[in-house]
């Protein structure tokens, strides 16, 4: 019997180490339900308590023609260049602002992100925003909570759904989802995005002021590049007006964050639903008072099912790059 069982986990170490081999820098939370440990093996620097990240990769440099991404920690030059066979490197968030692009487009690296895994969900919590922002649902639910109802009467007025002009930034996969919800409620769409969409019908914008000036509600859902950075500005926000509304599900960097919260502390802007920040975990603690803001800790993505769709997208991703079959979900340069 005891001879049996070590045959048994010989042969098994033996298929181990016959599965493609991919590094993963950071433990993923889905890695647990053990589909993607079936069919790679994954090397893991924090359980090798004896070295030293560096060393880790030193180590390990020649055999890594894969790297798994995980969420936004960044995958930098350095990390990039300490990996010589690397040919592939596959992202589990819908941007990839934290990947050294330029580095992987000097070395012919693919790199992949999560495609329209969290699409719905990032559109869904966008959609609640917007409800609970118009119709005060959070800030009313505290009023009651607090006693203030038969203190000081009735609460301000909320703001009917339908007819409001929505302006979405960035009309990827998100936006297009945010479009289809919105649609549904009357409202009045319109977009910003690097080009003109031939197939779209809504109104395009090609800047963000104007946008903002035709706009009750302005919803960022566009990628951080050199391009977007800050590209809601004091300008923006201005234009956007005193009853507009600004939600972001996209990165916090997209709006400059202090011009934001002087906005939001004067009244310059009606109110915010923000589920990014300029410097996560990090929240401007100014914003923790005001009524009309809502917050959320980066949370958009965050569901059992998305989990479920991203851990069969890392699957597809890594088996076609080992079968050198067409990426699922690749990042196109654009």
């Amino acid at each position: 019997m005891a001879s049996s069982a070590v045959e048994k986990m010989g042969t098994e170490q033996q298929k181990e180490e016959e599965l493609p081999v991919v590094l993963l820098l950071h433990p993923l939370l889905f890695l647990t339900k053990g589909e993607l440990l079936k069919k790679f093996r994954f090397l893991m620097p924090w359980e090798a308590k004896s070295m030293s990240t560096h060393e880790f990769l030193t180590t390990h440099a020649q055999s890594v023609r894969a790297l798994l991404s995980v969420g936004i920690f960044p995958v930098d030059s350095e990390t990039i260049r300490s990996l010589p066979s690397l040919q592939c490197i596959v992202g589990t968030s819908a941007g990839v602002d934290h990947i050294d692009l330029a580095e992987c487009r000097r070395r012919g690296i693919s790199v992949t992100n999560a495609g329209t895994a969290f699409s719905e969900d990032v559109a869904d919590l966008a959609v609640g925003f917007f409800l609970d922002l118009l119709r005060r649902v959070s800030s009313t639910d505290r009023y009651v909570r607090r006693g203030l109802w038969p203190l000081n009467g009735d609460y301000p007025l909320g703001f009917k759904l339908g007819g409001k002009r929505v302006g979405i930034v960035g009309l990827g996969s998100i936006g297009s989802e945010i479009a289809k919800r919105l649609e549904a409620f009357g409202c009045s769409i319109s977009y910003n995005s690097r080009r003109k969409k031939p197939s779209v019908s809504f109104p395009y914008y090609s800047n963000v002021y104007d946008l903002a000036a035709d706009s009750d509600v302005l919803i960022l859902s566009c990628a951080l590049t050199e391009e977007t950075f800050h590209m809601v500005n004091k300008d923006v926000l201005s234009a956007l007006g005193k009853e507009g509304i600004i939600i972001n599900v996209g990165r916090g960097a997209l709006i400059d964050e202090k011009e934001l919260v002087r906005c939001l502390v004067q009244g310059e802007i009606g109110g915010a639903g923000l589920d990014v920040f300029e410097k996560e975990p990090d929240v401007p603690k100014e914003l923790f008072a005001l009524d009309n803001v809502i917050l959320s800790p980066h949370r958009a993505v965050l569901t059992p099912e998305s989990f479920d769709a991203l851990q069969e997208l890392v699957i597809g991703n890594l088996e076609a790059f080992f079968s050198n079959k067409p990426l699922l979900s690749p990042v196109k340069d654009e």
